[in-house]
């Protein structure tokens, strides 16, 4: 690895602390996904859901206060898909209000709790939430892609008001991309699936999907290829893309950064690889708030399967560390299990990851010399 004239990853490189956020208590402790940060926007709180079941499939969605330690619970005795994304929980209202879904009765729902007061309320039945942007109101809405019923586009859920309004349809996207829809899933119909908010507010990707099986629980539930782009504010399609990795928006919502280490520029679909940095089996990457850092986890490091890593570089190439290394041999028993998922606070002073080295799937932060610790 080079160093580059303004070394940024330096400050991850010496007199890092990691600690779990939850030391003290039994049960998994998982956060959401790499499209999402577990810190409230003001740093304030550290969300995520502990399930005592050892499938981490049924728990609670809980929070916990940096300053103090105190842990509370928001949404008691939720089911989730699999512990993977778990509740798919979510800041949203500047961390006023956060989302998430949920299975009741045998019907998923949308659903979104208020902080401080506790008051939750169902945003949407037969559908499940996409990710949107934590200081924003506006959620995405998809129906299951095992079984969407009449669920097949794209809706957006305001958490303040509660209106919903869909933004494109399963048959404008068909419609514009009928070579793609062919290729990807031949005759069989089609629905939009996990669609993920820009930045901005004003962009969101998607891929779309074909019920296969039909089993929840199973990889074969579904077909699901491809990335589709749309711009709301211009309300119209705007890209198509054969591949689907792991993809993040980076803050300028124009640009996507995937697998392989490559970034995408949505205005003229360039695909650019970040030079200098090895192949990371199993990547999950995201980029810093100011654009400059590149992070994501990686495994299979000295050939075990079982060990993964965490990984900063320059967004520009060249520069990077393995900041921390573990052990996901353990952990939640799903049939989808975690993955580490890391990703960077709002300040970029932390960074959240899962692990699973024993029984428990945990929480664990990484501070850069000179931040604020939790304990």
């Amino acid at each position: 690895m080079n160093n580059t004239a303004t070394d940024l990853v330096s400050r991850w490189k010496n007199g890092v602390k990691v600690h779990p956020v939850s030391p003290d208590r039994d049960g998994h402790t998982i956060h959401t996904y790499f499209n999402t940060c577990p810190e409230s926007p003001d740093g304030r709180y550290v969300l995520f859901f502990r399930s005592l079941a050892a499938d981490g499939q049924f728990g609670d969605i809980c929070i916990l206060e940096r300053a103090t330690g105190k842990e509370r619970i928001l949404v008691k005795d939720v089911h989730t898909e699999d512990a993977h994304r778990v509740a798919a929980q979510q800041w949203v209202s500047n961390g006023k209000r956060v989302a998430f879904q949920d299975e009741r009765d045998g019907q998923w729902l949308t659903a979104v709790v208020d902080v401080e007061s506790g008051e939750q309320r169902v945003l949407a039945r037969g559908r499940l939430v996409g990710f949107g942007q934590p200081t924003g109101d506006l959620v995405p809405l998809y129906g299951p892609h095992w079984n969407p019923g009449e669920h097949r586009d794209l809706e957006f859920a305001n958490v303040a008001t509660g209106e919903i309004t869909t933004a494109v349809t399963n048959a404008a996207v068909r419609k514009e991309y009928p070579e793609y829809i062919a290729k990807s899933f031949k005759s069989a119909p089609t629905s939009i699936f996990f669609p993920i908010l820009s930045p901005n507010g004003k962009r969101v990707f998607f891929k779309m999907s074909a019920v296969v099986s039909g089993d929840p629980t199973s990889a074969t539930a579904s077909t699901r290829e491809g990335m589709v782009v749309y711009d709301l504010e211009k309300g119209r399609l705007i890209r198509q893309l054969d591949f689907w990795g792991h993809p993040s928006w980076c803050p300028d919502s124009r640009t996507l950064v995937e697998v392989m280490n490559v970034k995408v520029d949505l205005e003229t679909g360039r695909v650019e690889k970040i030079p200098g940095l090895p192949h990371f089996s199993g990547s999950h990457p995201s980029v810093s708030r100011d654009g400059q850092l590149y992070l994501t986890d990686a495994h299979k490091f000295d050939g075990k399967e079982s060990e993964w890593g965490v990984v900063v570089a320059d967004l520009n190439g060249d520069n990077y560390f393995v900041l921390h290394r573990f052990s996901m041999a353990g952990g939640a028993k799903s049939w989808r299990r975690p993955h580490p998922h890391p990703v960077f606070s709002a300040d970029g002073q932390r960074i959240y990851f899962n692990t699973g080295a024993k029984e428990w799937t945990q929480l664990y932060y990484a501070e850069s010399k000179g931040s604020d610790a939790i304990d």
